[in-house]
Parts: structure tokens; sequence; C-alpha cells
């Protein structure tokens, strides 16, 4: 399932206290989309990493009782006391199977020892797949049994629409618009420790905003990516060189245009990028005025983006003239 997909289906999931389970590859976004549907709906979060625990972090460490003369369990202080919120059970199939017991009474029943789960609180899980070269155990089927099973797929639009509202530099943006194949270049029977996913090109773009000196950056874009996603990604930088002024576009002062394939794509992600940093109606006119003359799938590519980022523009006479020119595209 791709990502808008699966938001909208695991939102009325959570808010509904269903249990679920996202399954994927390392580095996709599993954390990230469920982080942002707490955010949305104003829900408090918690990210346990299951993999790093032992069974009486969970469960809590037993003390004798002097007045019962019991054994009782002393809950874990992370866990949820009050409030609405969602439970996030990360790496649940990576974690001992000792730590998948306690787990398991705690999605059960929303109990564990003496802790109980507020009514307010909903729990999502998520793991690797078992050929994904992570550590997995074979989750038991009583277990897998409490959840509703997601697979997150991955989707360059979806991940467009996501960077565009992140913010991630828009070279990156250009460049996976350019080449979708290499978002996403995650081979379990590849042993190379470097590959290119959603959550590397993330730290790709935090890695321009350094001072790293442009000697390093191949070596270092490479343990982000991989070495051919890098070199070739770096290569596609050089092609910036070559655009236009993006902002004389927007204020109206300047159309010029190029021909090639990779300027096209490069100035199509810079143009909605620089856009959204700075919205108006007449730079929007503007902007939809230079795609008048732009080749057709780039018109598009720049209108939906657009629209995926939220913005309107069904009451612009020059978005009529766009729709009457570039219509036979979007049948």
């Amino acid at each position: 399932m791709r990502a808008g997909e699966l938001s909208q289906a695991l939102q009325a999931l959570v808010l509904q206290k269903v249990p679920t389970f996202l399954w994927g590859a390392p580095g996709i976004g599993k954390s990230s989309i469920v982080k942002q549907i707490a955010q949305e709906n104003d829900l408090d979060f918690i990210d346990l990493r299951l993999a790093l625990m032992d069974p009486t972090d969970l469960k809590g460490i037993p003390f004798y009782d002097k007045e019962s003369h019991t054994a009782l369990w002393a809950p874990p202080a992370f866990l949820p006391r009050e409030g609405r919120g969602i439970l996030f059970l990360d790496e649940l199939n990576s974690a001992a199977p000792a730590v998948q017991s306690s787990a398991y009474q705690l999605i059960l029943d929303r109990r564990v020892g003496e802790y109980e789960l507020p009514d307010g609180w909903a729990i999502v899980a998520a793991g690797n797949r078992e050929g994904d070269r992570g550590v997995t155990y074979r989750m038991p089927a009583p277990l897998a049994n409490r959840f509703v099973h997601f697979e997150l797929e991955v989707s360059v639009d979806d991940w467009r629409e996501w960077a565009y509202k992140y913010g991630l530099d828009s070279r990156i943006i250009a460049y996976i618009s350019y080449k979708n194949e290499h978002l996403f270049t995650f081979d379990a029977k590849n042993e190379s420790k470097s590959f290119a996913t959603p959550r590397s090109w993330e730290y790709v773009g935090n890695i321009l905003k350094s001072s790293l000196a442009q000697a390093l950056l191949l070596d270092t874009i490479s343990g982000a990516v991989g070495r051919d996603a890098a070199v070739s990604f770096l290569s596609f930088l050089k092609v910036m060189d070559r655009l236009p002024d993006i902002e004389t576009i927007l204020n109206g002062e300047d159309f010029t245009y190029g021909e090639e394939v990779d300027v096209l794509y490069a100035l199509s992600s810079g143009i909605v990028s620089h856009y959204l940093q700075n919205p108006s109606s007449q730079r929007l006119e503007n902007l939809l005025c230079y795609t008048l003359e732009l080749k057709g799938e780039f018109a598009v590519m720049i209108a939906q983006d657009l629209q995926r980022a939220g913005i309107t523009m069904e009451g612009s006479e020059v978005f009529k003239e766009w729709v009457r020119k570039f219509s036979y595209l979007l049948e």
C-alpha cells in the first residue's frame, strides 16, 4: 500500500484503537507516517524500540509488598499513564521472543504486569520483513492475529509530496524526479552497507546544508546512498548551473526555456520549491503563465505537485487557459 493510502487507513484504525502492524523495508518512512498521524490528530506519541529491550523493561521489575505479602510489578515510567496518543512498538519482530511475549500481553489485554494502557491510547507496531537482511524472529501466529497488517510500498509521487512539505533540498527532489529508481535501491542480496532510501536522502539533504568541503562530498554522500547514486546525483547537480533564474520567472520578469530533459526536471522541482517558500496569487499567475510554453508533461508535473501541496488554482484565469491547453494530458 502506498504511503498516502496507508495514512488514511491507519488514521481510521488508530481512532478506533484497532492494533495495526506496518511491514516494510528499512528506511522507507514507517515511523514517520505514524508520527505524522499523531501530530495531525493532536495525539501524544511514544516510540519504543523493542529490539533494544529486555522483558523486564516492558513488564517492569518485581518487588515484595509487605502489606499484602505478595510480589508486585513496578511498571516502567516510559509507558503512558493518561491522555490520548499512539504507543508505537517499533522493530517488534526484531525483539527477542521473551520481549515479544510481554508485548503480546500488552497488545492482547492492553495491560502487562500491574500496568494498564489508558483508554485513549492506540497501539501501532512496525517491523522489517524477514528477507530484509535485518535480525528478525518469526512472529507467533497468536500475536500476528492481534493486528491488522499493512505493507508499505515506496512511491515516488508520495515521497515528492512529503519532500515538498518537509522542505527537502529541491535539488534532491529534482534528481529523484529525473531518476525514480534511485529513491530506493535496497537489495537484500547485495551486501553493501550503503543504499538509497527515503531516509538516507534526507541525510543527503543535511549533508548539503553542512559546511563540508567539496572534495569530501562524493565519499560522504556515497556513505549515505551508495556510490552509484552519489556519482549520478553529483553529476546531476551540475545541471543546476544551466537553470534560468527561478525568482525572475516567479516575478514575471523573465521567461527563459530549455529543451534538455534533465534541465527541465531540475527546473520543474525548483520552481515548485521556490513558490512554496513564498506563495502569492501574483507569483502563482506568473508561474502558470510560464508553464503554458513548457513541454506538456512538465507543465502537468508542476501543476500536480502544487495541488498535492494544497495550492488551489481553480480561481485563476490563467489556469483556465492552462486546462484548455493541457487537458488532453490529464485524461
